[in-house]
């Protein structure tokens, strides 16, 4: 369509240059040569073409847009932890309660660390979780607990990275990889990033129903790991 209009409006500008000359061509003095046709955007040219929104983003936004929803992690919150973060808008935390049985309180357990705390990305409409975990000590390494919880993660994994880094104020390591398990459609990019507070290490992990999903949800991720302060 773009490339028709486009077409349109160059046989109009020559239809427009041949009937000047038609008009002008009697005359014996030279005629000035017609200036370049404005560029698209500037003033007397043809307006700007609007940026085209993709599917979906006007709920998914940017990392620069993500809207912020609810705080969670202290007392009384949905979802009482160590730290405490603001949540994008529109995810739906929920405590998850530690599971009497113990083979599904299994389940609930990955390295070092048990789940507590599940962020639903479907009410803002994505297919995905933030998922909190938590465990151990104020004196376990961070990294060596992440390490730990992504092996028990992904039996399969490539393109592994640990990075230093910030969670709110607090020191953080992150890490990014690829899960390349045999029980996946196709490999999905993972992350996740683990502070150690008093009470012991905390690990933000961000889940998605494929890498398209996951990248979508990243700015509601970097929301959470910007805001992290101890609860």
């Amino acid at each position: 369509m773009m490339r028709g209009r486009v077409r349109a409006a160059a046989v109009t500008a020559a239809t427009a240059v041949l009937a000047l000359g038609g008009l002008t061509g009697c005359s014996s003095e030279t005629q000035p040569e017609p200036e370049p046709a404005a560029a698209a955007g500037d003033a007397g040219g043809k307006p700007e073409r609007a940026a085209e929104a993709t599917p979906g983003s006007e709920q998914r936004g940017t990392a620069n847009s993500v809207r912020k929803g609810a705080t969670i992690g202290a007392p009384g919150s949905p979802c009482p932890m160590p730290v405490t973060f603001d949540v994008a808008a529109d995810w739906k935390p929920e405590a998850v309660a530690s599971a009497a049985d113990e083979e599904f309180g299994a389940l609930l357990k990955q390295g070092p660390v048990t789940l507590v705390c599940e962020i639903d990305a479907k009410p803002a409409g994505n297919i995905g979780f933030i998922r909190v975990w938590t465990g151990g000590t104020a004196g376990d390494d961070a990294r060596e607990a992440l390490r730990a919880f992504v092996a028990d993660a992904a039996k399969k994994r490539e393109k592994e990275s640990y990075t230093d880094t910030k969670a709110g104020g607090l020191a953080a390591v992150e890490v990014t990889y690829v899960n390349t398990d045999e029980m996946l459609d196709e490999p999905k990019k993972e992350r996740a990033f683990a502070v150690t507070t008093p009470k012991g290490v905390v690990i933000v992990d961000l889940g998605g129903f494929d890498t398209a999903e996951h990248e979508a949800m990243l700015p509601a991720y970097e929301l959470a790991r910007k805001s992290v302060r101890v609860g």
